[in-house]
């Protein structure tokens, strides 16, 4: 198999299949096919409570596709529901995985909900995070660029609370408030994550809550 990330940041990730290799991928997320590719719809892997538990704290879908080349040359198109870009994780390890990131992996990777606790506070918007099991290539979207960094033994990196797309499990990490009232206030910054290494950090350089906040003043006025 073979694959390419095409066009980003508004990208989409090329796949050319040989015949019997699989793609499975979070729903609505195909493109295109070309050549002959069957498709289907299934139960996450491990069954009704996985997938309803993914579905329902994770915030993916419960459903995913499998794309299964019936001959060789096949190509597929897939892509994710942010504005940014499409990055490649190959998991060797357990990563933690923003709640909608995830576009699709190859057939011996999924995906289970992790409990954080309330000693490490909100993810984003959310209690539970979403972590890899088995070993394979991801493959995420996020908002605006993402970016790789690598912290080394004992070295800590603060980061936004929603400018996570994944985080290697050997890094520990914790959610914070980010200085003082004024700075929660009036300074933009509310809850940030502290991230110790050693582990692999990818993260998005744009923020959807900021940007949702940027176009409400121009979206129509409700009349009566």
């Amino acid at each position: 198999m073979e694959y390419k990330i095409v066009k980003n940041p508004m990208g989409l990730i090329e796949f050319t299949m040989s015949e019997g290799e699989k793609i499975i991928s979070e729903a609505a997320a195909l493109v295109y096919i070309r050549g002959n590719i069957k498709t289907e719809t299934k139960m996450r892997k491990g069954g009704f409570l996985k997938s309803l538990k993914t579905a329902a704290l994770g915030g993916e879908s419960f459903f995913v596709n499998e794309f299964i080349a019936q001959e060789d040359h096949c190509r597929l198109g897939l892509t994710g529901n942010m504005l940014g870009d499409i990055e490649v994780i190959k998991i060797d390890q357990e990563f933690i995985i923003n709640s909608g990131a995830f576009v699709g992996s190859t057939s011996d990777l999924t995906l289970d909900t992790k409990w954080q606790g309330f000693t490490k506070g909100i993810f984003g918007t959310n209690m539970f995070m979403l972590k890899t099991v088995g070993t394979g290539d991801m493959f995420v979207n996020g908002w605006g660029g993402i970016l790789k960094t690598e912290l080394k033994v004992g070295e800590k990196m603060t980061l936004d609370n929603y400018q996570l797309v994944a985080l290697s499990s050997t890094a520990n990490y914790r959610v914070t408030k980010h200085g003082g009232f004024k700075t929660t206030i009036f300074g933009g910054e509310a809850l940030v994550m502290e991230i110790i290494g050693p582990g692999i950090v990818y993260m998005q350089t744009k923020n959807l809550m900021e940007f949702v906040r940027a176009i409400i003043p121009f979206l129509p006025k409700n009349r009566h």
